[in-house]
């Protein structure tokens, strides 16, 4: 697997028009998880106008999720480490 082969999605909710956009395409492990650690804290989220983020990998493969009145729902690692800070 190539090194830049994340991207991350942020879905908004039914409200805001439930818009499917991808905010990275092909970046780094690095990039990716900066761009969702912002999008899973942003205003956006704060006001229930996101729904959901996700970073996929080159396989189309689902490798972090943060989903709306749930939080970080995968990897089971970033869930407890969530659980652990609040």
């Amino acid at each position: 697997m190539s090194q830049n082969e994340f991207s991350v999605y942020q879905f908004s909710t039914e409200a805001f028009g439930n818009v499917q956009e991808r905010v990275r395409a092909f970046v780094s492990v690095g990039e990716a998880m900066a761009a969702f650690m912002h999008y899973t804290n942003n205003v956006a989220t704060k006001i229930g106008a996101t729904a959901r983020v996700i970073i996929t990998d080159g396989g189309d493969c689902t490798v972090a999720e943060w989903k709306l009145g749930e939080g970080y729902t995968f990897p089971p690692e970033l869930v407890a480490a969530s659980k652990k800070q609040g």
